[in-house]
Formats: C-alpha cells, sequence, structure tokens
C-alpha cells in the first residue's frame, strides 16, 4: 500500500527526474499542484499509521497532511534517505516524527542501558523543547521512551533520563557531546538520524561536534537532513551523510508566506519608539513578536514597554533557559502580549496564532527577514509583519526586497511618517552597516546619509514616486 502511494504522489507531481541525486528536488509548484490536487483525497489514514498514532491526530484536529509531510512520509515509512529543503512552519516535525514513532512502535525491543536507537539533533534549546512536545502530543497513547538534552541546565536528570535507554533522543550538539564522553550514552546502536535546522547548526558553529559525533553512529542508518538553506558546507555535509537520499523542497527560503500582510513604515530612529507605542495601543496587537539587533536592545525596548504598561519580556542567547521558557509560556498563555527577540531566536519560537511580528530594526542578513515574519501566520493562520525603516536602514529593505522578489508595501498614514526617509539617499549595505554599527559601539553616524537627500528609488520629492501615497496592504 505504502509503495502504491508512493507511485501516486509521484505521478502526481509529474516528477520524472531521478531523486536518488542530491539537488534533484520536488521545486515549491509542484508540491502547490500536490496539495492542490491531493489535499482532498490523501489523508493521514492513507499512510497506514498505527492506529493509535492516528487517534492522537484525530484528537490534534490533523486531517490532510501539509505538502512536506505528504511527499516525505511515504518514503519516510520504508526507509529512505532524505534531505529536507523546508523552513519551520511548514509541518517538517511531524513529517520526520510520525514515521519515525510508527516504526518505533512496530519494531518494539528491549533496550539496552544507554543505548539510543533514534537520534535527532537541534540548534537550540526552544527547538528541543518543541519537537519534544510534538512527540508527546503525536505519541500519547503509544509506549516509548524518550529523553531531551541541552546546555544551561544540570546534566544530572539527564542522565538518569538516559540510564536505561531511550528510543527518541533529542539534543543539541553541545551537550550531546559533553555526554557522550562521559559515557552516559551510547550511539552505536543509533537506527535513524535526524539533523535538523542544518543551516543554524553552521551560523552557531555547530559543525565541528557535529563531525566529532557523527564517525560513533553506526554506518548503517537511516538519516533524514532538513535545512532551510543549503550553503556550500551545508550541502557538502549532506552529501557525507546521506545514501541514495530523496530530496523535498517546500517554501524556498526566498519566499515569504502569501498569508502575511507585509508593510513597511518609514520613521525616524528617534521616533521608533514612539511609533511601537503608538501601534501597541491597538488591541488587535494582542499576540506581538518584535525584533531587534542586539540582546541589549531587547533588553532596553522590553523595559521600556513595561513602562507603558504594555507586558512583554525579552528572549536572547544571553538569557538562562528557564527563562526563555517562561517568556514563551507566558506569550503562549496570553500573560504577556509582547516578546522582544533577537535575530538568534527568529527560528526557534514556534507558537501558534502570533498576530504581528514587527521588525523594529531590519536586519543585515536579508534571510532573517523571512524567518522573523515566518513566526506569524503559520498553520494556515493569516498574520501581519510590520517593518520599521529608517534612513541608513534603506540599505538592508532594498536587500530584503530583492530577495523576496517584490516591494514591500509602504505605510505612510501614521503618526510619525518621516518624509526624510523618503528622501535619503540609498546608501551602499556595506556602509550602512558601518553607520549602523558605528552608532550601536556608541561612536555618532547617520550624517552620512543625512545628506544628498534628492531623489532616489524610494520617491524624489515629497509629491512623486510610487511610495508616498498610502498603500494598501496585500490580502
Amino acid at each position: 500500500m505504502i509503495n502504491k502511494l508512493i507511485n501516486k504522489l509521484t505521478n502526481k507531481i509529474d516528477s520524472t527526474e531521478n531523486n536518488n541525486q542530491i539537488g534533484n528536488s520536488f521545486q515549491n509548484s509542484q508540491a502547490d499542484k500536490l496539495s492542490e490536487s491531493q489535499g482532498k483525497t490523501v489523508l493521514f489514514e492513507n499512510f497506514e499509521l498505527n492506529p493509535l498514532i492516528l487517534k492522537a491526530l484525530k484528537e490534534l484536529k490533523y486531517e490532510s497532511p501539509t505538502p512536506i509531510q505528504a511527499l516525505a512520509i511515504p518514503h519516510l515509512l520504508v526507509g529512505k534517505d532524505l534531505l529536507g529543503l523546508a523552513q519551520t512552519g511548514t509541518g517538517k516535525t511531524a513529517a520526520f516524527a510520525l514515521p519515525l514513532l510508527q516504526k518505533i512502535s512496530a519494531e518494539r525491543g528491549k533496550l539496552e542501558p544507554k543505548q539510543v536507537r533514534s537520534l535527532i539533533l537541534v540548534p537550540t534549546r526552544e527547538l528541543a523543547v518543541q519537537i519534544n512536545d510534538s512527540f508527546k502530543s503525536y505519541g500519547q497513547f503509544l509506549k516509548f521512551k524518550m529523553a531531551v538534552v541541552f546546555g544551561g541546565v544540570g546534566q544530572a536528570p539527564q542522565v538518569t533520563a538516559l540510564s536505561h535507554g531511550v528510543d527518541v533522543l533529542i539534543a543539541t550538539p553541545g551537550r550531546l557531546l559533553d555526554l557522550w564522553q562521559q559515557r552516559h550514552l551510547s550511539l552505536s546502536k543509533v537506527e535513524v538520524f535526524i539533523l535538523d535546522e542544518a543551516d543554524r547548526m553552521l551560523d552557531m558553529g555547530f559543525l565541528p561536534d557535529i563531525h566529532r559525533l557523527v564517525p560513533s553512529l553506526p554506518i548503517k542508518r537511516q538519516n533524514l537532513f532538513f535545512s532551510a538553506t543549503m550553503p556550500k558546507e551545508i550541502r557538502k555535509l549532506s552529501e557525507t551523510l546521506l545514501k541514495e537520499p530523496i530530496t523535498v523542497s517546500v517554501a524556498p527560503v526566498s519566499s515569504t508566506a502569501e498569508k502575511i500582510a507585509q508593510s513597511v513604515m518609514f520613521v525616524d530612529k528617534s521616533k521608533k519608539r514612539d511609533l511601537l507605542v503608538h501601534l501597541l495601543r491597538d488591541q488587535a496587537l494582542h499576540k506581538v513578536i518584535i525584533f531587534t539587533r542586539t540582546k541589549h536592545g531587547a533588553n532596553r525596548l522590553s523595559d521600556v514597554l513595561q513602562t507603558y504598561k504594555i507586558s512583554s519580556e525579552a528572549i536572547h542567547g544571553n538569557k538562562s533557559q528557564n527563562a526563555r521558557q517562561r517568556a514563551l509560556e507566558n506569550l503562549r498563555v496570553g500573560k504577556n502580549r509582547v516578546i522582544v527577540a533577537t535575530d538568534v531566536m527568529a527560528r526557534g519560537i514556534d507558537i501558534d496564532n502570533i498576530s504581528h511580528v514587527i521588525n523594529y530594526e531590519l536586519p543585515a542578513d536579508s534571510e532573517s527577514y523571512v524567518h522573523r515574519i515566518g513566526r506569524t501566520a503559520r498553520a494556515g493562520a493569516e498574520g501581519i509583519a510590520i517593518s520599521f525603516c529608517d534612513s541608513e536602514e534603506k540599505a538592508y529593505l532594498k536587500d530584503i526586497e530583492k530577495l523576496i522578489g517584490k516591494d514591500i508595501p509602504l505605510v505612510t498614514e501614521q503618526p510619525f511618517h518621516s518624509q526624510y526617509v523618503v528622501e535619503a539617499k540609498v546608501l551602499s549595505k556595506g556602509k550602512a552597516k558601518a553607520l549602523i554599527e558605528g552608532e550601536r559601539g556608541g561612536r555618532r553616524g547617520g550624517g552620512a546619509s543625512r545628506r544628498g537627500g534628492g531623489a532616489s528609488r524610494r520617491g524624489g520629492n515629497g509629491n512623486q514616486g510610487r511610495r508616498n501615497k498610502p498603500r494598501s496592504r496585500p490580502h
């Protein structure tokens, strides 16, 4: 049945290329075609999953698989390696969790002390906790042993959890390497190895840890490799780990979700706080993530919002694990309206029903913009992303629009709209970054961009140009 389903899905998306080569991917348009043609007929029941898994999915109100689930699950159920090019919010956790739970339920055996049957390696503590919660939900009616290990907390409870062996281990690289070197666990009998958000592993400097851990894994195993982007180092790593993989691609990083209404507001740097407070007076902004470029900036902005009686907490890499989890939970349950976060957290926040994402400061890295706004409009919901842009940041905005392939609508009907920013010259990205980072370090900057207004691509004088008129948001 599963093999028939694989053939059916493959035929439906007109895939004629050889799927056994990295780089031959099911393109986004093909996934859309699958979703349109099969969304009403392909259900989780078609995958012949354990009835107890289906019972859990029914309670969670999961009916039809997302494109990456529909493409990946049939192949994973028959033991294929997989390269998944997908961002968070596409349903990739269930894409690998459901086949793994199926394997565990079908092949029950006695665990040896310190044995790990399946290993899921993730870059952050937040993602580890979220995946752990997902496994608990999907496997709520199954009997299996699971542990999650990460740094920033004491290792004693983690060692205890590992001592009798586990079916599923979710881990961050640093803590896993520590525990492995102390011989608190054995990786010699891992049957399934899953590397999630590999590009973030690269960004956070974890690749050396991964290279040290991989040789301890058995040669015969199933490998799953997920990444939103494929820089050279990550492609090389995937080629080392994967054997004749099926490759699926959903929502490339240059894409932004159609259900996110994006807009930009031109505002002087000195007026950004005033604009933010003005927007947050609208109670429609009920569950908001605000992004800043620095940890200090996140702390400072959260403190300012508190003085205006706007409940908020900052979340970044310097916060303890408990503080970060508390902040996420407070936002999730509605105790706080706002989290102020840095880019390191952009892909570690997975909370449903985020109403708004606000880029208080635009990121220098254009791809970070895509990951930031991807915190809203998740699981088919709609969301709004608003970006503040001062004169120096116009260079970053230009880069972002180039990446996503469209102009972001300008909203001028706001009390702090800056005609000065409209007319400011678009600097080179390097010069803009030098000015912005110079200001961050306490030096005066911005003078260069405040000269040479004249005509720019944003519209030359106050009466002309595409950005000087109010623009409606896309729906």
